[in-house]
């Protein structure tokens, strides 16, 4: 690290656990992160402002006036610009050091098993069951630890899948893949603003802590938040040994 990262970090350096070592290891990290909205753009605002050096944004969608409520990241002026362009702007305003690939087209099993198998850390921001469970068997592939991340109306719920433990599960293991879920989205149902921007930065903080090696992951950990209470509950999560996704793998 330069004099100028030294002093940009000085505040991760300072702690034991992180220090110079750390730090290094963000720099060199890459995450990649899948949707720009709610989510993603806390996520993602703190990932480059900590130093991530790498940071791959999916997502098919443009900016719209709905989405300023809450998606903090983007701006009135760029209602209109794909997501990832717009957030890739709020990163680099934050820090220009980072480096922000912008993919802008559905996170399919194809681009997914291209980008996992180059990323440190993986976090779902996305919206669509689908897509979550595209995301967790590329993770599960490429043995990559997934943060994912939920929320509608005042619930949130945050979990980590490491699939490179043998007791951790996978998102297949809680929410079977065949299992004929109905979406529910924020466009239908609301969401309270500030629970994405608490969710989005527990996300940025567990995905901080897989790269630098600090404490303990929320892996085999569901947390659930009841915002209208401010009240969160904790599940233990185990590995489903009939698992059609992660039981076969090593």
């Amino acid at each position: 690290m330069n004099d100028e990262q030294l002093l940009r970090y000085s505040r991760h350096i300072l702690l034991d656990e992180v220090g110079i070592e750390g730090q290094q290891a963000m720099l060199n990290a890459h995450a990649l992160i899948i949707g720009a909205g709610g989510l993603g753009s806390p996520a993602a605002l703190y990932l480059a402002a900590s130093g991530v050096g790498h940071i791959t944004l999916v997502d098919h969608d443009s900016v719209d006036l709905t989405n300023l409520q809450r998606q903090i990241a983007h701006t009135t002026a760029r209602v209109g610009q794909p997501k990832v362009q717009s957030a890739a702007q709020a990163l680099h305003d934050i820090n220009p050091e980072v480096t922000v690939r912008c993919i802008q087209q559905h996170a399919d099993a194809a681009l997914l098993d291209e980008l996992v198998s180059q990323a440190t850390v993986v976090l779902d921001c996305c919206d669509n069951y689908r897509t979550r469970q595209t995301v967790n068997a590329a993770c599960v592939k490429h043995h990559a630890p997934l943060v994912a991340g939920a929320i509608i109306r005042f619930d949130g719920q945050i979990t980590v899948f490491d699939p490179r433990k043998e007791t951790s599960p996978c998102y297949a293991c809680l929410f079977s893949p065949e299992e004929n879920f109905e979406e529910v989205q924020c466009s239908t149902m609301g969401v309270f603003a500030p629970l994405v921007g608490i969710i989005g930065c527990m996300q940025a903080a567990e995905a901080l802590k897989l790269i630098a090696q600090v404490g303990e992951s929320l892996a085999g950990k569901l947390l659930m938040l009841d915002g209208k209470n401010m009240e969160w509950s904790r599940m233990r999560t185990s590995r489903n040994p009939e698992c059609t996704v992660c039981c076969n793998q090593k």
